[in-house]
């Protein structure tokens, strides 16, 4: 009988490239026991900030994305310096953003296009990917990232001590069920418009267990059944209205609490909490700081993008070192003077 199936399916996929499997790269670049450990530890510090068993502030802070790992390595570097600094009031994760949401186009982020030339070499990508996580880890630096496409994960969390979903991405199952999965702490942004009830609600999923359809880490496709996370959080980003200040705060741990979640968030500088201005992260912070200084403040961390140079750039053939091609950072100079202020 002729398979008819042509006729039907694939009709406007014009190419399928198989992709090396998860295991086989960690084999190329493998974790080692020391990072392993180390690994492990951070996640346990970041729980126990989030959990209010540590007193410190988690800071999540970094490029908006990486899309240069010569200039992200040469941030971190400077960033594991300042992270020992502050590391009795602080506890410094570096944000190694590889995937992004796009409104409607646009560049997706390095795993996706690291050539930044739409040829979306992403085998390349992964493994230039979780090269830069190693170098990053091997300063001492814990890691940051959002997690978009669900199969990312089996490539990268073992690395990862803290996650987010974006804004965009909070409202969707699949990624609810994903993080129900992940083995590190989880926080999820309020929706674009400034929703916080979406996140709660992701929250609250999960943290039940989840079976869903993913890749195992030979790359073959399996139901994946999950525990649950326990370890998730609010991240207020603004919205159609700035969701920093007290009032806005004050809020949302009441609505935690009333769900019969742990009133502990964390506060992203940037976004629309900046107006998307990186220098209004500043205003951010400080405000974050005041709050602080309050009993009982529900803020257990905060998100700053910091890069090199402050602004951003167009992507184009003479990129600024140092400068992102996504949301605005605030510099180097002005990262410092706000953790050792």
């Amino acid at each position: 009988m002729t398979n008819q199936n042509h006729l039907t399916e694939d009709l406007r996929v014009t190419e399928l490239k198989k992709l090396i499997s998860p295991a086989k790269l960690k084999e190329e670049l493998p974790l080692g026991a020391a990072l392993t450990e180390k690994v492990l530890a951070d996640r346990k510090t970041v729980r126990d900030i989030i959990h209010r068993e540590d007193d410190r502030l988690l800071i999540v802070i970094g490029p908006c994305s990486i899309h240069d790992p010569v200039a992200a390595l040469d941030y971190a570097r400077r960033l594991a310096k300042l992270a020992e600094q502050v590391k009795d009031r602080y506890f410094i994760v570096m944000r190694v953003y590889f995937e992004k949401p796009r409104t409607t186009i646009g560049w997706k982020g390095f795993i996706n296009d690291p050539h930044l030339d739409d040829s979306c070499d992403m085998e390349f990508g992964l493994r230039a990917a979780r090269a830069l996580l190693l170098d990053i880890a091997n300063l001492g630096l814990p890691i940051a990232t959002e997690f978009l496409d669900p199969i990312v994960p089996q490539y990268t969390a073992d690395l990862v001590s803290w996650s987010a979903i974006g804004a965009r991405t909070t409202e969707s199952q699949t990624h609810r069920e994903m993080s129900s999965g992940l083995s590190m702490p989880v926080g999820f942004k309020n929706a674009t418009d400034g929703n916080i009830e979406i996140a709660i609600n992701a929250i609250e999923s999960a943290s039940n267990p989840h079976s869903f359809l993913g890749i195992d880490q030979d790359g073959r496709t399996a139901v994946v059944t999950t525990t649950g996370n326990p370890n998730t959080h609010l991240v207020l980003r603004g919205g159609k209205q700035p969701n920093f200040q007290y009032p806005e705060v004050t809020y949302a741990a009441c609505k935690l609490e009333a769900a019969g979640l742990e009133p502990s968030l964390m506060v992203d500088c940037s976004h629309a909490n900046a107006s998307k201005v990186a220098r209004n992260q500043v205003k951010v912070w400080n405000s974050v700081q005041a709050q602080r200084a309050k009993a009982d403040c529900p803020i257990t961390g905060v998100m700053i993008e910091s890069f090199i140079e402050e602004g951003n750039q167009k992507i184009s053939e003479d990129l600024v070192y140092g400068l992102s091609i996504t949301d605005q950072c605030v510099d180097w100079e002005t990262t410092e003077k706000m953790l050792l202020s």
